[in-house]
């Protein structure tokens, strides 16, 4: 196991880069603690990948350095840095059988047979591949194959960390939750250090203790999905976290009243008197779920209108119309939703503020 330290790093793939819109990474400053199970969360495109490649040893960053328990790596190739990767295509020897596969890292570095042998089983055991293991890796399914790649890893008694890059991409829906769950149970049994890169929030919010949400290059959040889900850092996270993502209006602020382009929301006190003075574009975030609606007026509540329903089974999701914004609310199934003119509360204690994309705190 290893605890990963990322000091400075940036990275482009220009010869020479200029300005910060050259480079693909901007600045990362992280660290990954031993034996975590961390996500790396964001639009294709966001710098994921180059960041994953960059802490396994396929791509040398531009600036900065890598760090595995206090020893710089940033030099070394992968086979130096004790890692292994599962990529979204399971990399394997179709004419081998499930056990030649499992077995190869061991015998390509001069390990006994009855060592083999008894590693092969006990990672076979954990994956559910026993029943595999005279079968050739060709005839089976994509989650056995991407199973059998994983394994490859886990084989390894001096693997310091597995590095997943979006592993459950080809792998049909039905089959995913349950290779998702044997990820979870393998880290929960080995504590090894994982680092798993999606763009799929269900996958990262049920496979991390911590993810790491990525945007243009940055690491805009760190957090628990419960960190992510109630107190979104920056407004990207707000919007891509969650389904539907947060609702944002502008505003301006007046007191502890937002006035949202001729609405007026009351604030939380304490969130008011921190956004007064902040120079910048000033924004209202709240979670459609916690958006209440209702036919008659309440107190702090404000007029909108209903344009359409969109029924998700156990919940349906409201689009309305609030100072010429379209916003989303959530209600429960069997909850009565008024016919066109309806109130919207902002409860406080969810009603969120941002400047300039970053929530006031």
């Amino acid at each position: 196991m290893a605890r990963i330290e990322l000091n400075e790093i940036a990275h482009s793939y220009l010869p020479n880069p200029g300005g910060e819109s050259d480079y693909a990474l901007k600045r990362i400053q992280h660290t990954w603690e031993d034996g975590g199970a961390y996500a790396l969360l964001g639009p294709s495109g966001c710098g994921k990948t180059t960041l994953l490649n960059i802490i396994s040893g396929l791509l040398t960053p531009t600036r900065g350095k890598v760090l595995y328990d206090g020893n710089d790596v940033t030099g070394l190739p992968p086979e130096k840095r004790n890692i292994a990767q599962v990529f979204q295509f399971p990399v394997l020897y179709d004419t081998m059988s499930v056990f030649d596969n499992l077995a190869f890292p061991l015998r390509n570095r001069g390990h006994e047979g009855s060592e083999v042998d008894r590693r092969v089983r006990e990672v076979a055991d954990i994956l559910d591949l026993t029943p595999y293991l005279k079968k050739r890796a060709a005839g089976l399914a994509a989650d056995a194959k991407q199973k059998i790649s994983l394994g490859r890893g886990l084989v390894r008694s001096d693997v310091a960390a597995i590095l997943f890059d979006e592993p459950l991409t080809v792998i049909d829906p039905h089959l995913k939750w349950n290779l998702r769950r044997k990820l979870k149970d393998i880290h929960e049994q080995l504590k090894l250090t994982f680092v798993y890169v999606t763009h799929d929030q269900v996958e990262a919010l049920t496979f991390a203790d911590k993810v790491v949400v990525m945007y243009e290059g940055e690491i805009v959040q760190i957090g628990s999905p419960q960190d992510l889900f109630e107190n979104p850092e920056h407004t990207f996270v707000g919007y891509f976290i969650g389904s539907p993502g947060m609702n944002f209006l502008d505003c301006t602020l007046e007191g502890n009243v937002a006035r949202c382009n001729g609405a007026s929301i009351v604030l939380d006190d304490a969130l008011a008197a921190k956004g007064r003075g902040i120079q910048g574009k000033l924004e209202l975030g709240i979670r459609p779920m916690h958006l209440k609606l209702s036919a008659e007026a309440v107190d702090g509540s404000v007029p909108a209108k209903v344009k359409a329903v969109e029924d998700q089974g156990s919940y349906r999701i409201v689009n309305v119309t609030l100072a010429g914004k379209s916003l989303r609310a959530r209600v429960p199934e069997g909850g009565r939703i008024p016919e066109g003119p309806v109130w919207l509360a902002f409860p406080p204690k969810w009603t969120r503020l941002f400047a300039d994309g970053w929530m006031v705190k």
